[in-house]
């Protein structure tokens, strides 16, 4: 499973360890990507994403999953998160009839 935020889309990055003695080595920076689950109003059930912390604090910021989801271009998002974007905007037009 790939290191990436579902919602921010912050992955893995390198850089180098530098010693006192500026020696150099690579290493990797790892985002705090977490497995949650996140309440969908229009579901009517939990779904699981990977998400950082930020990604956690933004989706909370605009009001939910649903808000959020609503709210965002499908071309910045994953494909799973686009079809999870599908069956919500498919839910919330079952729900106004």
């Amino acid at each position: 499973m790939a290191r990436r935020c579902d919602v921010t889309g912050k992955g893995v990055m390198v850089g180098n360890n530098v010693s006192h003695a500026n020696n150099k080595t690579k290493r990797r920076f790892l985002p705090n990507v977490q497995d949650t689950s996140m309440m969908s109003e229009a579901l009517g059930k939990l779904v699981r994403l990977r998400l950082s912390a930020a990604g956690m604090r933004t989706v909370e910021h605009k009001g939910g999953l649903d808000a959020w989801l609503l709210d965002t271009p499908a071309s910045r998002l994953s494909p799973e998160v686009r079809r999870l974007k599908r069956r919500i905007e498919r839910a919330v037009a079952a729900n106004a009839e």
